[in-house]
């Protein structure tokens, strides 16, 4: 064993609630940084929380996803799928990242700019004519984020309850059993083949049709891996969009002078999208774990071959050593290497969509309720427990 003798069992005692850091975290990062960890499931492995081992781990080539299985440190009751974009290392990885790269380039996004501001519009035209209070959650960051992923995946949105609720239940760490998560999983393989099928019945001009395409008629991907990849949308397309916008609004109306500051210079929301993206966490505080090929130098020891790692890049996001002053909020901040969506090959490829999203949103809102405030003291938010996403389960606003 390399670092501490010292083994970590996580979750962590003292769970925190809402979007505070676990003070664990912060203690590692200084003192283990090569800390050794025991998961619910898959046994041991190491957690990085400095920002150039959260790099490395993300991007160095020898920690491969490739290699995770049943007995792969995690947090969820499910192994990670190996047919996953995922899960897959280069060439593989590339091979699928490059069916959809298209998609998500920033020509594409600014053509889809207008019609996210009219459809952005409109839910705050409803909760306007509703009155206050409007729910953040219900009735504006989720209604937008699967309207979007809905629109370019070729999803129906009136099926929005049944995939949300077998996202939750796959997301899940502790609110629902392995078997349920199971059930979950073939269900919405079920839906995404049915709607592959109706593809091939009658081809459309959106995501799943390139991928019935790019399977049948140029065989570069199996139908598992179709299938899978239209999961993987599907859920990662709302799930953290949503999650995050809620997060965002969240903290900018807890920090009053951030968001004063903010609805003063409209210019400076590009930036505080960033700052914000660093500052606030979204996951749990453990990625999913990348197995050692080789031997790997990192601060504080080394990974021996065939050993899980798992980056903490809530964690790195907050790093003294590359962040000024790095659990203040600043929307001027103009230095901001911050690893909300990874680094190196699996850089998350709804980045420009997810920041086009955040954009439009939070501006949206902040012009036209220039007074918005929480409509309950923020020691009341209830927030969600039990999966990989933090959020609040309702964050009522009022203006």
């Amino acid at each position: 064993m390399t670092s501490s003798e010292r083994v970590h069992t996580y979750p962590f005692e003292g769970e925190v609630d809402g979007l505070d850091i676990h003070p664990r975290l912060t203690e590692l990062r200084e003192t283990e940084p090569l800390a050794r960890l025991r998961l619910p499931y898959g046994g041991d492995g190491w957690l990085v929380t400095r920002y150039e081992d959260v790099k490395s781990a993300n991007s160095d080539p020898r920690f491969s996803r490739a290699s995770i299985g049943e007995d792969t440190p995690r947090t969820t009751p499910l192994a990670r799928r190996g047919d996953t974009i995922l899960s897959m290392d280069p060439p593989e990885h590339t091979r699928l990242r490059r069916l959809l790269s298209k998609a998500f380039t920033a020509r594409s996004m600014a053509a889809l700019q207008p019609w996210l501001e009219e459809l952005f519009s409109s839910l705050l035209d409803a909760a306007e004519r509703k009155g206050p209070p409007a729910d953040v959650v219900k009735d504006l960051a989720e209604q937008f984020t699967i309207a979007v992923i809905c629109r370019l995946l070729g999803v129906p949105y009136d099926d929005r309850a049944s995939f949300q609720h077998w996202s939750e239940v796959i997301m899940s760490t502790t609110t629902y059993s392995r078997e349920e998560a199971e059930e979950a999983d073939a269900a919405i393989r079920r839906y995404l083949g049915d709607l592959v099928a109706a593809r091939r019945a009658e081809p459309h001009d959106d995501l799943l049709g390139d991928l019935v395409a790019a399977r049948d008629e140029g065989d570069r991907l199996t139908e598992e891996e179709l299938i899978t990849f239209g999961v993987t949308l599907l859920v990662a397309g709302h799930e953290t969009s949503a999650h995050q916008l809620a997060n965002m609004v969240y903290v900018l109306l807890t920090h009053d002078s951030q968001r004063a500051l903010l609805g003063e210079n409209p210019d400076l929301l590009p930036r505080a999208v960033e700052e914000l993206l660093r500052f606030v966490p979204l996951g749990n505080g453990i990625g999913n774990a990348r197995i050692a090929t080789e031997d790997v130098a990192l601060s504080g020891g080394t990974v021996r071959a065939g050993e899980g790692v798992m980056a903490a890049a809530v964690n790195a996001n907050r790093d003294p050593r590359v962040f000024t002053d790095p659990d203040r909020l600043d929307v001027t901040r103009e230095t901001n290497p911050h690893l909300a969506f990874g680094h190196g090959a699996h850089y998350c490829l709804g980045a420009q969509l997810a920041r086009l999203e955040l954009r439009v949103a939070l501006g949206a809102l902040l012009e036209r309720f220039p007074g918005i405030r929480l409509a309950v003291a923020p020691e009341e938010v209830e927030w969600k427990r039990g999966g990989l996403f933090r959020g609040p389960r309702r964050l009522p606003i009022a203006w």
